[in-house]
């Protein structure tokens, strides 16, 4: 007797999801991190987890750079970091990292304003000394958005 169009559809389905969830499996062990089948190490993490610079103190001021060092990059139409807290009186510098110029710029007010920064140059800029949040973009491309949080 035949096989019926329904059965076969069935069970390429069955036999799909099976080579899926072996192929899920495969990919879940195939990096070890180290490279030794069998050894009893910690579990496999992605390296972004597991990097020296990540730690736990890290993640409660991840967006509040060491005095001196607070930087901004603006890359592929973003701000990098977008959401940045500092200290009042901060200096920051914004570095142009994109292919065409741009700005940081406080939304409201005349908080700050870097002007136009040139594809690989620099401008610096010192933050408000009243604490807050300051909305920001690039006055070119007003998609760019992000906030300093001055504390």
């Amino acid at each position: 007797m035949p096989i019926s169009f329904r059965t076969g559809r069935t069970r390429f389905a069955v036999a799909a999801a099976a080579f899926s969830v072996c192929l899920t499996a495969l990919t879940g062990c195939s990096d070890s991190g180290g490279g030794g089948g069998g050894s009893s190490s910690a579990p496999a993490t992605p390296p972004s987890l597991s990097s020296p610079s990540s730690s736990p103190s890290s993640s409660s001021a991840s967006s509040r750079p060491p005095a001196g060092q607070v930087k901004v990059s603006i890359k592929d139409f973003t701000f990098r970091p977008a959401d940045l807290t500092v200290a009042p009186g901060a200096k920051i510098t914004v570095t142009n990292d994109d292919t065409t110029t741009h700005t940081m710029t406080a939304k409201t007010g005349k908080a700050f304003d870097t002007g136009d920064i040139a594809p690989g140059k620099s401008a610096t800029f010192t933050a408000p000394s009243k604490a807050g949040g300051y909305p920001y973009d690039c006055t070119i491309h007003p998609f760019m958005t992000g906030t300093l949080t001055v504390k």
